[in-house]
């Protein structure tokens, strides 16, 4: 069975798997049609992602079609179209029993810490499938992605009365831009990359899409939008330590920092930025069960539009020659899929 496998930092190699067995008990075999390509299996790949081990194949924005479910599985039935919740918590743990299974002690997230989709078929619980018999293959693969961006706009709180901004316009930042906007929030973008903030104003009519060129000048704009207020939530979706490191400067007294960005790297910051506005700094991981039920929700309601999200696109033939392009900002990549 074909699949594809990161063997080390920048390399990709075509490798043939053995075939799954039939599900067993509370589990089913899936086909995967699309898999997403988005911020994690970029650092994967270049070797940064620090809960990522050679070799592995990635994989885990992912739309599947079920073949075969186990004893036990009442979900999901046979030629079910699903998006994929790829975090495999253990059930028992501190944070599994309190709902939390996001944070499992002992959480595996296929394509990340065990093998992924990029593969023809692959087995799952099947309490990990999220069936919409309305979206496309397209639109479930990109299920997860937003799941992140739900659950890291849950951890800020925005809500009408707020002026929130999200830093970070990749999928992610996306992603958390989408619910920040449902919650009646106010919201403001920043972002290095004109393109990016050229989308965010075009497709979500954003006023102030902000340019980050790295000097004073953003504090001054920042100050300016918020009436000298500055932010009361800001969600950093960067994973850049000195973006991360420099937010609390926007941040509104009593506001909230969230961390979605993940980094290998040291975060530093004066104690003073953080005590003086008493504010409140949340890391946001994963995403909940809910969360997919909820998107799948409001893009089969049409209140969430995926298509101008999908930039690019390959076929699993094309990964090896395409995937290294998907890399680099140059290329105008918002989120490629992999059709299988």
């Amino acid at each position: 069975m074909r699949a594809i496998q990161i063997s080390e930092p920048k390399t990709l190699r075509r490798i043939e798997i053995s075939s799954p067995d039939l599900p067993g008990e509370g589990f089913a075999l899936v086909k995967t049609h699309r898999m997403g390509v988005c911020g994690t299996d970029i650092s994967c790949y270049l070797g940064k992602f620090p809960f990522f081990d050679f070799p592995r194949i990635p994989g885990h924005e992912l739309g599947v079609e079920v073949l075969a479910v186990g004893l036990g599985v009442t979900n999901v039935a046979v030629g079910d179209r699903c998006s994929v919740e790829p975090y495999i918590n253990c059930g028992h743990c501190y944070a599994c029993r309190r709902g939390s299974g996001n944070c499992c002690s002992n959480l595996k997230v296929i394509g990340v810490m065990m093998d992924g989709g990029l593969c023809d078929q692959f087995l799952i619980q099947a309490n990990k499938l999220h069936p919409s018999s309305v979206l496309t293959m397209d639109q479930l693969a990109l299920v997860e992605t937003l799941a992140i961006g739900c659950h890291a706009n849950d951890r800020g709180g925005a809500g009408p009365n707020d002026h929130a901004l999200i830093i970070g316009a990749g999928p992610i930042g996306l992603a958390t831009l989408e619910f920040t906007r449902l919650s009646g929030a106010q919201v403001s973008v920043m972002d290095m990359n004109p393109t990016r903030l050229e989308f965010v104003a075009s497709n979500y009519g954003i006023k102030n899409a902000v340019l980050n060129k790295g000097d004073a000048t953003e504090f001054e704009r920042m100050h300016r939008i918020t009436g000298g207020d500055m932010f009361s939530v800001i969600i950093d979706a960067t994973g850049n330590r000195h973006s991360m490191s420099g937010a609390f400067q926007y941040l509104a007294p009593t506001g909230t920092l969230v961390y979605v960005g993940i980094t290998t790297e040291e975060i530093s910051f004066k104690h003073p930025q953080m005590h003086r506005p008493e504010a409140n700094l949340l890391a946001s991981r994963n995403a909940l069960p809910n969360d997919f039920t909820r998107i799948i929700g409001l893009i089969e309601a049409g209140v969430i539009k995926t298509e101008p999200w999908i930039t690019h696109r390959t076929t699993f033939e094309g990964v090896l020659n395409d995937f290294e392009s998907f890399t680099k900002p140059e290329t105008g990549v918002l989120k490629a899929l992999i059709e299988f």
